[in-house]
């Protein structure tokens, strides 16, 4: 008997060689794809080299599996020009709905737009696609999310002192919706200054660079706001000694690792999404537009703010 594992391996090889060869055997590369005739669902992914769009990978696959789905995974390794291609390849592989997390809201209209024209079903979720009306857009309320943060940050410092911002990968919906949302916010507080913000594309070794830069030019900072959770972890590693103390900190997105953050004391707090509920309600809607049902235009995912005061309930 094979391996499971050498039995997936060749599943996947066979999956790849197919999209490249429909031409010679449309059929027989559907049959080794799907192993089991059942509905195709693509899920494509900015990025898995990041905790959260892990754990939303994470949900979609668990309700794809509950559904009786087979999902196509693809993981553009944040870059917009292999996420198109991986669209392409989507529906040539058969897929009968696409789930798109976009690199860059932007650019991923190109990718979108003719899966739209051949009335193919296309949830976007996390990120919004800019100027196409898909299926649906299941998403956490990023501006909301903003706001608690602006409020949460301005309480740890007392409301006043200067802060910076880390900003998310340009062009993505959620770096857009988290800003607007905490910088609307932090005006209310008039004894705190924005002197600087930069982005950190929601790496955590990027955030550490930029925080130690950002530092250098304004040293006497007495807290960062940080568009998800890597990015804060990075600038706790910049702070060193001085995050959560002289420093404090606020994520956004409620990771693993930023939760142990906020228990050590680094991370004053993060603003907490449900990723796996994000990838859960995304196959769902796929399914549902397979089948020609209703599906709501639009999916608000509720966050909440975690402190080390309720972090334990969320661990």
């Amino acid at each position: 008997m094979l391996n499971p594992c050498f039995k997936k391996t060749i599943r996947a090889a066979v999956a790849v060689a197919c999209a490249a060869t429909l031409a010679i055997g449309a059929s027989a590369c559907g049959a080794s794809n799907s192993g089991n005739g059942s509905d195709k669902v693509a899920l494509l992914i900015s990025t898995l080299n990041n905790p959260f769009f892990v754990d939303l990978r994470d949900g979609a696959q668990a309700e794809a599996n509950k559904l009786g789905v087979n999902l196509l995974v693809s993981d553009a390794q944040n870059d917009s020009a292999t996420q198109q291609n991986q669209a392409q390849n989507a529906q040539s592989q058969g897929a009968k709905a696409v789930i798109i997390n976009p690199v860059d809201s932007d650019a991923a209209s190109p990718a979108v737009a003719p899966l739209l024209s051949a009335n193919l079903p296309v949830i976007s979720v996390d990120r919004s696609v800019t100027g196409e009306d898909v299926t649906a857009h299941i998403a956490s309320d990023n501006v909301a999310g903003g706001a608690q943060a602006a409020d949460e940050l301005a309480k740890a410092i007392g409301e006043k002192g200067d802060i910076i911002i880390l900003q998310g990968t340009p062009g993505a919906a959620s770096t857009r919706d988290r800003g607007d949302g905490f910088k609307k916010e932090i005006k209310k507080y008039a004894g705190i200054k924005v002197v600087a913000e930069q982005t950190a594309n929601f790496d955590r070794s990027e955030a550490l660079d930029v925080t130690s830069n950002l530092m250098q030019a304004n040293p006497n900072i007495v807290g960062v706001y940080a568009e998800n959770d890597e990015m804060a972890l990075g600038a706790i590693q910049a702070l060193g000694s001085k995050a959560g103390t002289d420093v404090k900190i606020v994520g956004f997105d409620g990771t693993d690792d930023g939760l142990k953050a906020i228990s050590s004391g680094t991370l004053t707090g993060t603003i907490a999404q449900q990723p796996k509920e994000l990838g859960k309600q995304a196959v769902q809607a796929a399914v549902k537009a397979i089948k020609g049902e209703k599906v709501d235009k639009t999916q608000s995912i509720e966050v909440k703010t975690v402190t080390k005061e309720n972090v334990a309930d969320f661990q």
